[in-house]
């Protein structure tokens, strides 16, 4: 039984499809299947059980594949304190974020980053939160960028900034004549959103439950993009409105052609933005790092907390 056999039944149970797990951990697939079934001769047992339409986990393969990924994570944390110990500012740190947060972080976050550790490059990813939980538990990311409200055992939460939400209208909108607009008058308008699975479309939506296109008595028409740029582009050619988090509405995206921002009516509805580590990592001087060039990306309209 080898570390290399673990990562790949905890892919394939990931991917539930060989030739995708395959992908995920760059070899080819007949390699990733001699493997696998060499560890299942190994144990004796049936890990999957394939069809020609998916693959699933057996009642013994879902309790080795959870303890596959513990030791997974172990192995991770043994080169992590090596590597603390020698220069915990050297080498990759593995950074995550929501959609909505890292299109307009990361390109600031990766050259501060650079700049206070020059050895210590970022490799960052996107991913919907239930995803970036999942890898910060299982060691694949060492800290994450979520909105509040997170909780995970074990996991410590940073705090930092507050950010209000604006109204993205067509610039012949007759709201783009206004100082601002209540929240409840966002139902009844043509609403574009993400699409299910982002938490800024259910942030958006307990601001204003009358915009749930489903609850009774709505009157609004709501269509889905697959981020907020697609997004962006359609509220431009003018087929509808949408919300944005104050960073995606800075002023060199807000003034984009055939569109016009406006703040909502105080109280505004916003988010909180927060930096998430297992506590066990034992670099913390590059999540201090991580934390001091968030600190200093020069973001436009949050509000930070205190340090």
């Amino acid at each position: 039984m080898t570390l290399t056999e673990l990562r790949y039944i905890a892919a394939v149970a990931r991917e539930r499809h060989f030739g995708r797990a395959a992908e995920a951990c760059f070899v080819s697939q007949p390699t990733l299947s001699v493997a696998v079934k060499k560890l299942e001769d190994e144990l004796g047992v049936a890990l999957f059980e394939r069809s020609k339409t998916e693959v699933s986990l057996t009642p013994a393969g879902e309790r080795i594949v959870a303890q596959a990924r513990k030791v997974l994570m172990e192995a991770e944390e043994v080169k992590a304190l090596a590597q603390a110990s020698r220069d915990p500012l050297a080498g990759v740190l593995r950074v995550g974020a929501i959609f909505t947060i890292g299109p307009y972080v990361f390109p600031r976050l990766v050259p501060g980053v650079k700049a206070l550790a020059p050895a210590m490059p970022l490799q960052i990813q996107e991913d919907f939160t239930a995803n970036l939980r999942r890898r910060l538990r299982e060691g694949e990311v060492d800290a994450i960028l979520i909105a509040l409200p997170f909780n995970e055992p074990e996991v410590e939460v940073l705090p930092l900034f507050d950010e209000d939400f604006v109204v993205l209208v067509p610039e012949e909108h007759e709201w783009a004549a206004r100082r601002e607009v209540p929240p409840a008058e966002l139902a009844g308008q043509p609403l574009l959103m993400l699409g299910q699975g982002h938490c800024f479309r259910d942030q958006v939506f307990q601001q204003c439950p009358a915009c749930v296109a489903n609850e009774p008595g709505s009157t609004t028409t709501l269509f889905e993009g697959s981020s907020l740029e697609t997004i962006r582009q359609m509220v431009a050619s003018g087929y509808g409105i949408t919300v944005l988090p104050r960073i995606a509405a800075e002023p060199a995206l807000a003034s984009h052609a055939g569109v016009a921002t406006r703040p909502f009516a105080a109280p505004a509805p916003g988010r909180s933005v927060a930096l998430a580590w297992r506590r066990s990592f034992p670099r913390q001087a590059a999540i201090a790092v991580l934390v001091k060039a968030l600190r200093g990306s020069g973001l436009d309209g949050v509000s930070w907390r205190d340090a």
